[in-house]
């Protein structure tokens, strides 16, 4: 999901003039915008026709391996692992659940990372679940990738399986992930994988712009031609939650806010509060670029060819009230799907209350894990 669900209501309800900052970031030049690009600006906002560009067809991955001596680096935290790939860059990934349980490659939202699987921790072993979730490139502790494609992700999730002796695994996205993970149903052997899911997955922007709001059309239309001033706007909206929360006016508004449901957690106030500062701030680690560029590659065609999708044990969950990716734009690409893939709306969900159905999701993504629900 889009962060964690707990804290999506969190983040929208802050109000960041009652927190003050005290170095206020540079003011963003505008100079660099056409007028054309002004002009698309403004059209975008009643925009019908699909931002798109040509799909270049990828073939499916071959089975490698994946020598078990490239280099591996562990910190204390199971949620902070790092590992080298073929070509040298390093792929940060997270752990959750019990250590022998059944491996689930989780693929997180946008803009996220590997702690997003954290806010499922308690579900993963109720059933039995390993969770393994790697960052993409420049998000978290993973190396950035230039003119990276969406195409491109298949082979990472491939050396991480490898790298962890994964013959076959689980796969799930959510959100921002959900078109990484129709890339890996279309480029992974299919004995790798068990079983593919999307929770409230991002939609396809070809089945129209209009049915998205109207700040994320400007957000799609500034990644394509004003990347600096996207990545300008997300690093200044950074800047000020990072110095509201944590002034002591925003953490005594964070700690009220957690205090309100402390009895339903095992952890501190403190502790959560902790947890939910690095979630939200660690996707930017390495600046605000990573983020600018993944809304253009989200937001234009991904790449995918989706009736060349053959594998057959796919799963999509999505819900009926969902404004942050609009049921339509996922209904776009399921019709192009020829395996009749499991597609299931909950109708009176949201992108944020989904996550209410997820013991069922998980056991309908791995049958296996049912049997060890408490």
């Amino acid at each position: 999901m889009t962060f964690a669900y707990g804290t999506a209501a969190l983040t929208t309800r802050f109000r960041l003039s009652q927190l003050g900052a005290e170095h206020p970031p540079r003011a963003i030049a505008t100079s660099g915008i056409s007028d054309d690009s002004r002009q698309s600006f403004f059209e975008l906002l009643t925009l019908k026709a699909p931002i798109a560009h040509k799909t270049i067809r990828t073939p499916r991955l071959k089975s490698i391996h994946i020598q078990p001596t490239c280099r591996y680096i562990n910190t204390n935290s199971r949620a902070d692992q790092i590992m080298q790939l073929p070509d040298g860059r390093t792929l940060g990934y997270a752990e959750y659940g019990p250590e022998t349980g059944y491996p689930l490659m989780y693929l997180h939202g946008y803009p996220q990372c590997r702690y997003e699987g954290s806010v499922m921790e308690n579900t993963l072993h109720r059933h039995g679940i390993r969770m393994i979730a790697p960052d993409r490139p420049g998000f978290g502790l993973s190396t950035d990738k230039s003119n990276r494609r969406i195409m491109d992700w298949p082979a990472d999730v491939q050396a991480l399986a490898g790298h962890l002796g994964l013959p076959c695994f689980a796969l799930m996205g959510g959100s921002g992930g959900g078109p990484y993970t129709l890339a890996c149903a279309h480029a992974l052997p299919h004995e790798m994988m068990s079983a593919v899911g999307i929770l409230a997955g991002g939609g396809d922007w070809q089945a129209g712009a209009d049915h998205m709001p109207w700040i994320y059309r400007i957000s799609a239309l500034a990644a394509d031609y004003w990347p600096a001033g996207l990545q300008g706007s997300l690093g200044i909206l950074v800047w000020m939650f990072r110095s509201g929360l944590n002034s002591r006016k925003g953490i005594q508004w964070l700690d009220g806010y957690l205090r309100k449901d402390k009895e339903k957690h095992s952890k501190t106030v403190e502790e959560r509060r902790m947890e939910i500062l690095r979630a939200l701030f660690e996707p930017f680690k390495q600046g605000a670029g990573p983020a600018a560029y993944e809304a253009k590659l989200l937001s234009q065609d991904w790449g995918i060819a989706f009736g060349d999708i053959t594998y057959n044990n796919l799963h999509i969950w999505h819900a009926g009230e969902d404004w942050n990716s609009p049921l339509p734009m996922t209904e776009f690409y399921v019709k192009q799907l020829t395996n009749n893939p499991s597609f299931k709306v909950y109708e009176n969900d949201t992108h944020w209350t989904i996550h209410r159905h997820l013991d069922d999701i998980l056991s309908e993504l791995i049958p296996e894990s049912s049997s060890t629900k408490a």
